[in-house]
């Protein structure tokens, strides 16, 4: 893809030399709202939520996306995403108390945590939300916790480990025999008969291979083993399925030379091999899920940070921002790319390579290394692309630094979500013994 019609795919283009995300101006938006602070562009989740859904709507119209909530948890994004039809997948309490918040419904929640306590159950059952189990030695404390708060048995679910992984970075990939997540194929009869046993009438089954996954064929082993372990399950204990839920990890083009992922060619791998399997086996009519995040909500946002400082060492030049790893930690803990532009783009300029560094007191708060910019200057502004998902839910305020306001913009309007935490924020919580006054 052209970069100039890669940055229009992601709602962004320079008009007489300044940046303009769905419209808006996003020199006018640093001086009204201040910087750091994230832009978001409602127009554009919208958009990815339909895309996804049509395709899938074109092969097997029984479905549900849940949004993977711990990519972006702002109510105001949730409450987008639910007004489109979106469901929901929590990894936490926390999580699910948001979504209920935003005024979800509890039926449109599956709760896919691992390690869980017996607070977690409680508190699922409680709130009348799906649980998909990640181990066989969580059936029976569920079972336990439903016969103690006296409540109906909702689905239950295993998540399944098809020992075939893949995503973006080590820590991304959440299939393996030597990773934490989900039971082994070796357990999986044992796990559905015993909730059998137990007085569960109704199954799910789930499985999740990695996160930012930009190939679709990266999916294929994984899609197979994951379909062959259903057919062993219905064939051994004749369980007719609520749902098949084929987890997330749609990945976006980060990069300028990258193309965005092929959904046509995601539907001929995943959607269609599970629509055979219903065809063909006694199956029942279960609903497909999967559970998107970063491809639903990445490419809606944008960081807006300041030049501070313009450094040469004589070895490298530094441009310094007031954006850091506080903000946005993905380039420091998955060595990730984000594409970092001028905002105000300048005319027959010269290039010059730059390290993009933050103001922690830490020689890992690069957010771009060696990039191709435009001379610049202190106090020019640059947007970070693609921070929507695993950017205000990963940030920190370390270095005793406040975390910033996000900004929703739709149709040219700009609407703040979230306030900019204050010094006071820093020291809300904390308490001093009377023997320290």
């Amino acid at each position: 893809m052209e970069y100039t019609e890669w940055l229009k795919y992601k709602d962004l283009e320079y008009r007489d030399g300044i940046l303009y995300f769905e419209n808006v101006n996003t020199l006018d938006l640093a001086k009204k709202y201040g910087t750091p602070c994230y832009i978001i562009n409602e127009n554009m989740i919208r958009k990815r939520y339909n895309e996804l859904k049509n395709i899938i709507d074109s092969e097997y119209i029984k479905n549900d996306i849940h949004f993977a909530v711990k990519a972006n948890s702002n109510i105001s994004i949730l409450k987008i995403l639910d007004s489109e039809g979106s469901h929901f997948d929590c990894t936490s309490r926390g999580e699910i108390y948001t979504c209920l918040k935003a005024g979800i419904f509890p039926e449109k929640i599956i709760y896919t945590g691992n390690m869980f306590t017996n607070e977690d159950f409680e508190f699922a059952i409680i709130n009348g939300v799906v649980v998909n189990l990640d181990s066989l030695s969580q059936l029976e404390r569920l079972e336990r916790a439903y016969n103690k708060l006296k409540k109906e048995k909702k689905p239950v679910s295993f998540r399944i480990n098809p020992e075939f992984g893949a995503g973006h970075h080590i820590h991304d990939i959440t299939a393996g025999k030597d990773i934490k997540f989900g039971i082994l194929e070796d357990q999986v009869i044992e796990a559905y008969k015993k909730a059998r046993e137990l007085g569960f009438r109704d199954f799910g089954i789930h499985q999740h291979i990695g996160s930012g996954i930009n190939n679709p064929y990266d999916f294929e082993r994984a899609t197979k083993k994951f379909l062959s372990i259903i057919k062993k399950i219905i064939d051994s204990l004749h369980i007719k399925f609520k749902f098949i839920d084929f987890g997330g990890g749609l990945g976006i083009p980060y990069h300028p030379e990258e193309d965005p992922l092929d959904l046509d060619l995601y539907k001929e791998i995943v959607i269609k091999p599970f629509k055979e399997l219903v065809n063909t086996e006694d199956i029942g009519e279960p609903i497909f899920k999967i559970e998107p995040g970063r491809y639903l909500s990445a490419e809606s946002s944008i960081i807006l940070t300041q030049i501070n400082t313009i450094k040469d060492n004589g070895y490298k030049l530094f441009a310094g921002i007031n954006a850091g790893f506080n903000t946005l930690i993905r380039p420091t803990m998955y060595n990730s790319y984000h594409h970092i532009i001028v905002c105000n783009k300048k005319e027959k300029v010269r290039k010059l390579k730059y390290d993009i560094a933050g103001p922690i007191c830490e020689s890992g708060d690069i957010l771009g290394k060696e990039r191709d910019l435009q001379e610049l200057k202190e106090q020019d502004y640059l947007a970070i692309l693609d921070t929507g998902a695993y950017g205000f839910t990963m940030s920190s305020t370390y270095n005793s630094r406040p975390r910033p306001a996000e900004i929703l913009i739709k149709n040219g309007r700009s609407f703040k979500i979230r306030e900019a935490e204050s010094y006071d924020n820093l020291l809300k919580l904390q308490i001093i013994p009377d023997h320290l006054k």
